[in-house]
C-alpha cells in the first residue's frame, strides 16, 4: 500500500499517544516507546505528560527511587529513560555505537587506547564499594591511568560501561545537588545485562514508530547494517511512502487516516517523535526544523500544531514562554494552544 506523507503523520501521532492521551502507567508508556530521551532532565516528564490523561511527575521520579526506571546511556548514545529490562539490554545492542563514540570523540582524545581489560578491572575495583559521582570516578581512575586526564578517563568509562545515572539525578525537583553518579546497571537494577533479541527490538519499535525503512530504524537506533535484518522478518508487512520507498510494519498495527485531527501539543527537547526518522519530515519540514535548530539539533522545545511542528518554547520561571510561531495560528488553534500552556504549567507548578 502506498501511504502518503500526512497518513504517515496521523499514523505516527497515534502509535505515539500524540492523538488521544491514553490512561496507561508512566512505565508501560516508557516501554511502549522503548525509552524516552532523558538527556535534558525535564524532558522525559514533557514527553509523558503529552501522551497520559493524568501525568504524576513524582510517580516518575519515584520510580527512578524504587528502580523500575533507569537512566542508561542506550539509543544513539544518548541517555534514555528505560524500564530495567531495556536498560539491560538496549545498551548491550547499543554497543557498537559507543564504540564509535571511543574512536571519534574529542573528549576522550588519546584515552581511547587504554588497554581495556585493564580499565574493566580497574572499573569493577573503584566501583566495589559502591556508586561514584562522575568526578570522583575520573580522579580514582587517573591515579591508575596517570597518562590521561580524569575528565577523559570519566569518559571512558560513561562509554565502555553500562552504567545507570542514580536518583537524584533525573528526578522531579529534587533537593540538593543532580550532579551524576554512575553504578554498574546489573547492580544497581539488581539484574544481569542480557543479549538484545533484535526483531523483538524493531518490532517494538514499529509498534511506536512506523511504518518505517531499515534507515529510520537505524537512524531511531544508532545500529547499522539493519536492512537484512528487516529484510529476513517474514512477519512484517510492506508499505511503501509517496516516494515509493519500502516501508515495514507490523502486521496488526493500525494505519490512522488522513483526516484524524491533530490536538495542539508541547513537547520537550530532543522528543524521540522527531528524531526517529531518517528524513527527519514526518511531522516536521527541513525549514521548520531549521528553525529552532542548535549544535544538537535543537535549541528551544517544540509546538505541535495539527500534527506538524509550527513553533517553540521554552520554560521560563516556571511558566511557559512560546518563542516562536511558524505561522499565524487560527481561532481555534489558539484556544487550543492556551489550553494546552496551562495544562504544561500545571504541571510545571507540581
Amino acid at each position: 500500500m502506498r501511504l502518503s506523507r500526512l497518513r504517515l503523520n496521523r499514523t505516527l501521532l497515534a502509535r505515539q499517544h500524540l492523538l488521544e492521551r491514553s490512561r496507561t502507567t508512566p512505565a508501560a508508556m516508557v516501554t511502549h516507546l522503548v525509552g524516552l530521551q532523558a538527556q535534558e532532565p525535564l524532558s522525559p516528564y514533557l514527553s509523558l505528560a503529552a501522551r497520559l490523561a493524568e501525568p504524576d511527575p513524582w510517580v516518575v521520579s519515584a520510580a527512578l527511587e524504587d528502580r523500575t526506571l533507569a537512566r542508561v546511556l542506550s539509543l544513539r548514545d544518548t541517555v534514555h529513560l528505560h524500564v530495567p529490562t531495556d536498560a539491560l539490554t538496549l545498551p548491550v545492542w547499543a554497543a557498537p555505537v559507543r564504540e564509535r563514540e571511543l574512536r571519534a570523540s574529542q573528549a576522550i582524545g588519546d584515552a581511547r587506547t587504554v588497554d581495556r581489560a585493564a580499565f574493566a578491572a580497574a572499573m569493577r575495583e573503584v566501583l566495589a564499594d559502591g556508586p561514584l559521582g562522575q568526578r570522583a570516578l575520573g580522579a580514582v581512575l587517573a591515579e591508575r591511568f596517570g597518562e590521561h586526564t580524569a575528565a577523559q578517563l570519566g569518559q571512558v568509562a560513561r562509554v565502555t560501561e553500562v552504567l545507570v545515572q542514580l536518583p537524584p539525578r533525573g528526578c522531579w525537583k529534587p533537593a540538593g545537588s543532580t550532579a551524576v553518579t554512575y553504578d554498574f546497571a546489573q547492580r544497581w537494577l539488581g539484574a544481569p545485562l542480557g543479549e538484545p533479541d533484535v526483531p523483538g527490538i524493531v518490532r517494538r519499535y514499529l509498534r511506536a514508530f512506523g511504518p518505517a525503512s531499515a534507515a529510520d530504524v537505524t537512524t531511531w537506533s544508532g545500529i547499522t547494517r539493519l536492512a537484512p535484518v528487516l529484510a529476513g522478518m517474514e512477519d512484517l508487512v510492506q508499505h511503501e511512502d509517496a516516494d515509493g520507498r519500502r516501508l515495514y510494519d507490523v502486521a496488526d498495527a493500525p494505519l490512522a487516516e488522513e483526516d484524524v485531527p491533530a490536538p495542539v501539543r508541547l513537547l520537550g527537547l530532543y522528543d524521540n517523535l522527531w528524531l526517529s526518522h531518517a528524513a527527519r519530515d514526518r511531522v516536521t519540514t527541513p525549514e521548520a526544523r531549521k528553525a529552532g535548530a542548535g549544535p544538537n539539533g535543537a535549541q528551544l522545545m517544540s509546538v505541535y500544531v495539527d500534527g506538524w511542528l509550527t513553533g517553540f518554547w521554552q520554560v521560563r520561571d516556571g511558566r511557559v514562554a512560546i518563542e516562536h510561531l511558524l505561522r499565524r495560528l487560527t481561532r481555534t488553534e489558539r484556544t487550543d494552544l492556551d489550553a494546552e500552556v496551562a495544562r504544561t504549567e500545571a504541571l510545571l507548578a507540581r
